[in-house]
């Protein structure tokens, strides 16, 4: 099951387990069982810290529990219905290292607050091995489990439990039930799920916020673009903060990565890991899970600009660029908003394993749009691609690919007026053709929205000039038309949303603002809270 040299990096990283537990299998007689056994007796060869029993007695069958078996240890409850490898292998790995006494790397502010929570929660997360949004949510609920005796946490393999999917109409995953009710369906940060079980942290963060002194330079935003600034800002010697809902942006959600310049191919996950460690390298004050909603300009010469979090804190800086990024576009039609995740979906990779034998539609006849009815034609029954265009705009390589799919039935000048759904899920779409008028209905069980991204802008309306797209309009050293506000990445008015694009505005916007900075001094008010700005020993 596992390669050889995957046994060697297992084992590798097993040596820094320092407590002993045990893993604790539920076994059935079918395949998977046994593909779960052979699993776990193979990490249990690899540490003498770790034991295995094949007695477990979880209504779950196949699955395991890990349970620590030191004196004096505390007792956790984190169990896996599932096979952990494919995407979730690194949660198998980091489960195993937390069980085992390895520390997590959180902040010690945020482990305090995991283990001060008071309640008693038991969490299911459904989750599928090819999702990528799916890790990151396993592991947080998983490391809740570790460092709270009161957390429980059971993460499901929704391909291989397919009755509970069904009864519980899961469409999307993650999807996280809370003591039996819904909690939360998407990719969620450990400090996003401590903050809603934490309903007094959001007042004390803001407090905090509001006390941090004034920055030289303020980004808003954490992808590429923002990473990049950050980093290029930072190496001035000036002080550097960021304020973003989650370091790396949209490439969470990318996968392959194969045309970043030096950087032959990696994924979107591993890319967003690097800007986040390159970033932290350089010492900047990150500020995560932060929404701003207000931008404040200064009001004299060189003064401060205040920026609103959605906490109500008030963060300010001597400059200020905006790197906020874009979003999946919605289609906006009647249904849309009814039946998200309850058969709208809009990443194929993550929810196409749930509509597995379904009949489903792809809204979109772009490169994402295309590559996607390409990857579920190998999953679902049957593949409907509705484009509102006479012809397809992917690139024609995929194009010839998609017409050769004998599941798929291409429908162009066709406008999308309507999801429809019964008994909270979605049971076919609404389209007309643009030519001669008629309306059509496709029954079907699934709809993946793939039509494009909109700047995240909508809280800058009034205070910076934006294009009729919501673009922030840029110069061409990335100034807005407000004094000491600079923007970068897929938010500007700069063409090619790609990576390396806004990778490369990041580091323009943060040259940019340091050139602002040291041709504006700062007013005589300001001077004690503004840090003073140096130049640079690094080029």
């Amino acid at each position: 099951m596992l390669y050889d040299s995957l046994k060697t990096q297992l084992q590798a990283y097993l040596q820094r387990v320092n407590r002993p537990f045990e893993l604790v299998a539920s076994l059935d007689d079918s395949a998977s069982s046994r593909e779960l056994e052979q699993l776990l007796l193979t990490i249990g060869g690899l540490s003498d810290r770790i034991s295995v029993r094949l007695d477990g007695n979880d209504a779950r069958k196949p699955s395991f529990s890990l349970r620590r078996t030191g004196a004096g240890d505390q007792p956790q409850s984190l169990s896996f219905a599932a096979i952990p490898l494919g995407h979730e292998f690194s949660s198998l790995v980091l489960a195993l290292l937390w069980t085992g006494g390895h520390p997590p790397k959180v902040e010690p502010g945020l482990v305090e607050q995991i283990q001060a929570l008071d309640g008693d929660y038991r969490f299911e997360v459904y989750m599928s091995l090819s999702c990528h949004n799916c890790p990151d949510v396993v592991q947080a609920l998983s490391l809740l489990s570790v460092l709270n005796p009161r957390v429980q946490t059971v993460v499901i393999d929704g391909g291989l439990f397919q009755h509970e999917v069904k009864a519980r109409d899961i469409m999307a995953v993650p999807s996280i039930y809370l003591n039996g009710e819904l909690f939360g369906a998407g990719r969620m940060s450990l400090e996003q799920i401590v903050a809603k079980l934490d309903s007094g942290a959001a007042a004390r963060d803001a407090a905090k916020l509001d006390a941090r002194e004034a920055f030289d330079v303020l980004l808003v935003g954490g992808g590429p673009a923002g990473a990049a600034a950050a980093v290029y800002a930072a190496r001035k010697g000036i002080r550097t903060g960021m304020a973003v809902e989650r370091l790396g942006g949209q490439t969470n959600d990318t996968l392959a990565i194969e045309n970043y310049i030096s950087v032959l191919e990696t994924d979107g996950p591993k890319f967003a890991a690097a800007l986040e460690a390159q970033v932290r390298h350089y010492g900047v004050d990150v500020m995560s899970q932060q929404r701003a909603v207000e931008l404040i300009p200064a009001t004299e010469p060189g003064g401060l600009i205040g920026v609103r979090l959605e906490n109500g804190a008030t963060l300010k800086s001597r400059s200020v660029i905006l790197s906020t990024g874009a979003r999946w576009r919605n289609v906006n039609v009647p249904g849309e908003q009814e039946y998200k995740n309850k058969g709208v979906a809009y990443c194929p990779h993550c929810d196409g394993p749930l509509f597995k034998g379904k009949r489903v539609a792809v809204i979109g006849g772009g490169n994402s749009g295309v590559e996607a009815a390409i990857d579920l034609a190998g999953i679902v029954q049957h593949v409907s691609l509705v484009e509102y265009n006479e012809q397809l705009k992917a690139d024609a390589v995929l194009v010839a690919k998609l017409k050769s799919l004998p599941n798929v039935t291409i429908h162009t000048n066709a406008q999308t007026t309507e999801i429809t759904g019964a008994d909270g899920k979605v049971n076919g779409i609404k389209f007309k053709d643009r030519v001669s008028g008629d309306e059509h209905l496709l029954p079907l069980e699934g709809v993946f929205v793939q039509i494009g991204l909109v700047p995240n802008t909508e809280w800058l309306k009034g205070t910076v000039e934006l294009s009729r797209c919501g673009e922030i309009v840029v110069d061409a050293k990335g100034q807005t038309n407000v004094p000491g506000v600079f923007a970068a990445g897929d938010c500007t008015t700069v063409p090619y949303k790609q990576i390396v694009i806004a990778a490369g505005e990041g580091a323009k916007a943060a040259l940019s603002a340091f050139d602002h900075l040291i041709r504006t001094p700062a007013p005589v008010a300001d001077a004690a809270v503004a840090a003073q700005v140096r130049q640079p020993a690094l080029a």
